[in-house]
């Protein structure tokens, strides 16, 4: 059994993909361990409640140095012994002991098509707002690991979705989640739950 911790920031719409798909049994072998936010307003907190899930919040702006919060997540996150850390709209840098500590076991979704639109800055709206500032006729989302660098570890999957002339930012991002985010975080999760998923030479290869 895969026990994951799930880390989220906002809304948790992915936290809800992924406890939808282990219900439904799209994601097999799994089970979520723990749901964390630095963020106590997240309705994510709610919706791991809402489904007996352990639900914790570390906020950065409870301690008295960044390097004093990078100890304590860490030392919380080790507390619950998990195979695989999922980061669902976590709006926070990991600090790279973690990183070191998790390689290859920290996943992460992001909203575009990876290598555009990645990078510092690109999160949320922004990067729909990129998109459509530049006529891009394509976007997606990508799952991929997470290394030192930023939105540039080795990918697990991505899902293409059309740009209408008539989107917003809004409207896209919404499409977004819906088409790509909410079906390739859940397939992903449950490759890596059944030894499907390997990194060679920093790149992904699925059996």
């Amino acid at each position: 059994m895969l026990k994951i911790a799930v880390c989220v920031s906002g809304g948790g719409t992915n936290l809800q993909a992924i406890i939808d798909g282990i219900d439904s049994g799209i994601i097999t072998n799994t089970q979520i361990s723990v749901v964390i936010s630095n963020n106590k307003n997240a309705f994510a907190l709610e919706r791991a409640k809402k489904h007996g899930i352990e639900a914790v919040c570390i906020c950065p702006k409870d301690y008295e140095s960044r390097e004093a919060f990078n100890q304590d997540f860490l030392r919380q996150l080790d507390s619950y012994e998990v195979d695989l850390v999922v980061l669902a709209g976590f709006l926070v840098v990991i600090p790279e002991q973690m990183i070191a500590k998790y390689r290859n076991r920290i996943i992460n979704i992001h909203p575009s098509l990876i290598p555009s639109f990645c990078g510092t800055g690109y999160y949320g709206l922004k990067v729909h707002e990129g998109v459509l500032a530049r006529g891009v006729r394509v976007t997606g989302a990508t799952v991929h690991f997470v290394d030192e660098g930023t939105d540039t570890g080795p990918i697990i999957l991505q899902k293409a979705v059309e740009v209408d002339p008539s989107d917003t930012p809004e409207t896209l991002q919404r499409r977004v989640m819906e088409q790509a985010e909410w079906k390739i975080m859940p397939k992903a999760i449950d490759l890596i739950a059944n030894n499907r998923v390997n990194v060679v030479e920093g790149k992904v290869i699925i059996s």
